[in-house]
């Protein structure tokens, strides 16, 4: 399973949707939404960026989310993605002053 599948199937799985609901809310054929979003979730196939920037959206998360491949980068881009502009620039001069 790539990165990115699984990462798709614990977002959609979080956010207690089918995977035919999640891909009727991303804009997928009714036909196909659900044998759609089974191929991603199995590696069978790769969803555009677009697509991904659409899941992301729908799911609330960033779509470097999906990309992460250590865990804790997925979880820290999650909080991240959570927080206010005014927050977020709080956290990276937190990080400016540790990593310096």
């Amino acid at each position: 399973m790539s990165t990115l599948s699984k990462r798709l199937k614990e977002a959609r799985v979080q956010a207690k949707l089918s995977q035919e609901q999640l891909g009727l809310k991303i804009g997928l054929e009714p036909e196909s939404a659900s044998a759609r979003m089974n191929r991603y979730e199995l590696s069978k196939r790769v969803p555009a960026f677009e697509l991904v920037e659409r899941i992301g959206i729908v799911l609330g998360l960033p779509v470097a989310y999906f990309y992460a491949v250590n865990d804790d980068e997925a979880q820290l881009l999650i909080k991240f993605h959570k927080l206010n502009a005014a927050r977020r620039q709080e956290v990276m001069g937190f990080i400016d002053e540790i990593s310096a």
